[in-house]
């Protein structure tokens, strides 16, 4: 499940730009327009790297997408779209993108998905004793006191 589409990285950064990041090397017949494919796979690279962070925090694929990863998925793929030329601006979104990536990781913030956070390995935040009673009695205290 993708966690943006074209449509979306369309309406926010406009027609313009996503055309202008298609045209790499030779016009398409007909004029320059939106190469799918790479943007596509720049969608898939960035949804990747958001799986990356969120596995084993949360079960996937997530049942709903929250808005906030929409968010972070368009910044990181219109980041990998611009390869090696990205602006100041795209690159700081980027990076603005995976901190706080990092923070879902490290669970400073809680994605807002009903049901599907996995249950608890019993290694979070539990304290296991396996240490036996020891009775002190006159007995086993002979030569302590």
């Amino acid at each position: 499940m993708a966690y943006c589409t074209i449509d979306q990285l369309t309406e926010r950064y406009g027609a313009v730009m996503l055309t202008q990041l298609s045209d790499r090397a030779e016009l398409a017949p007909g004029g320059p327009s939106i190469d799918a494919a790479l943007f596509e796979r720049a969608i898939a690279d960035a949804d990747a790297l958001i799986d990356g962070y969120l596995f084993g925090r949360y079960q996937l694929p997530l049942a709903q997408v929250p808005t906030l990863l929409v968010d972070l998925s368009q910044r990181v793929a219109i980041y990998f779209a611009h390869g090696q030329v990205a602006s100041d601006k795209i690159r700081k979104d980027y990076e603005d993108a995976v901190k706080t990536l990092e923070r879902i990781a490290a669970n400073t913030i809680r994605l807002q998905v009903d049901g599907v956070e996995p249950a608890s390995s019993g290694q979070d935040g539990e304290v296991l004793l396996t240490q036996t009673d020891r009775p002190m009695t006159v007995d086993s205290m002979k030569g302590y006191i």
